[in-house]
């Protein structure tokens, strides 16, 4: 049903996922906010990377995953409601022992963005993709991420800006 595994094909795919998994953690869990659910992405997605091993081309596996890592997380939004962002914890701006660290911050403002300016957001800046190529992994035109990087930039700024300035009003 698989095709038969060779040793040379698992060695090859061991060696892809040694290489790829701790970037693809990271998009996962930027894209999620959730270190459980990354890692059940990134689980999801190695697995189909591997079905599909002998049909990807040399040199786009990580680019496979990472699309289809990126696809799961999709369905997953279209299966759940979206967490309102008022249910996200904020620190007490006041107590600085209760300050969060710079990537946890930076998950919970991703979270305030809508799904698809957070994909464009975490392709294009976090994975350093180009416009092009964040086009081509969510299938849209290069001026819709052009035009939901520019929302979520602006976006992120406004809700960044008053973080900074010692917390939410």
């Amino acid at each position: 049903m698989f095709g038969s595994p060779t040793p040379s094909r698992d060695a090859e795919y061991t060696a892809f996922v040694r290489s790829a998994s701790a970037s693809l953690t990271r998009t996962a869990y930027l894209l999620t906010g959730d270190r459980e659910l990354a890692d059940e992405l990134v689980q999801d997605a190695l697995v189909r990377t591997y079905l599909a091993w002998r049909r990807i081309r040399h040199g786009e596996a990580v680019a496979y995953a990472r699309r289809t890592l990126v696809n799961l997380n999709i369905d997953r939004w279209r299966r759940r409601p979206a967490t309102p962002t008022e249910a996200i914890e904020r620190p007490d701006p006041t107590d600085p022992h209760e300050r969060v660290d710079d990537r946890d911050e930076v998950v919970r403002l991703l979270a305030t963005l809508p799904p698809q300016q957070r994909r464009v957001i975490v392709l294009r800046y976090f994975n350093d993709l180009t416009e092009a190529d964040v086009a081509e992994h969510l299938g849209i035109s290069v001026g819709a991420v052009k035009s939901a990087a520019s929302r979520g930039l602006a976006s992120l700024r406004t809700r960044y800006a008053p973080v900074r300035e010692g917390g939410l009003e």
